[in-house]
């Protein structure tokens, strides 16, 4: 069976997690938290920003949580970002959307964890195939997402 492309990159930095895979299409966060017996809250999406022409940002958001632009525009300093497209994902993650992680990634991209992520003893995150997560520790995470900023992204 084919081994993720965020299971490798995990394996490279010797950080411990377990895929997932699920039995039928995920067609929701809450039937993704469910077939993984864990709530929302620990589902974790990674969501692209175009911040200029070429300067992307990933911003980690547990659940269902909605990112206030208001307080990432102002994080970040900017008076515009946008949604990256699915081109643009594809193209900096090497990832199709619904299946992004912040691991293994096609190019260098910063990384925003949202603060309330962390309160979460395990999370499951994208792990680049369709129907497919890795489950690991949130303190594993952090750690190997090293300069990863946290940042309070919901109002």
């Amino acid at each position: 069976m084919e081994i993720p492309p965020v299971s490798l990159a995990l394996e490279k930095l010797n950080i411990p997690h377990r895929v997932f895979r699920h039995e039928t299409p995920v067609d929701s966060l809450e039937k993704a938290a469910s077939d993984r017996d864990q709530r929302p809250s620990q589902v974790v999406r990674s969501i692209l920003f175009r911040a200029a022409e070429e300067e992307f940002i990933m911003a980690l958001v547990a659940g269902p949580g909605q990112i206030s632009w208001k307080a990432l525009r102002k994080y970040l300093g900017l008076s515009r970002v946008t949604m990256a497209s699915a081109e643009d994902v594809l193209l900096v993650t090497g990832y199709r959307i619904g299946t992004v992680g912040p691991f293994g990634l096609a190019r260098p991209v910063r990384m925003l964890i949202e603060a309330g992520l962390l309160m979460e003893e395990e999370v499951s995150i994208g792990s680049g195939m369709r129907d497919t997560a890795v489950i690991l520790k949130t303190a594993d995470l952090r750690r190997a997402l090293g300069d990863a900023e946290i940042v309070e992204l919901f109002e």
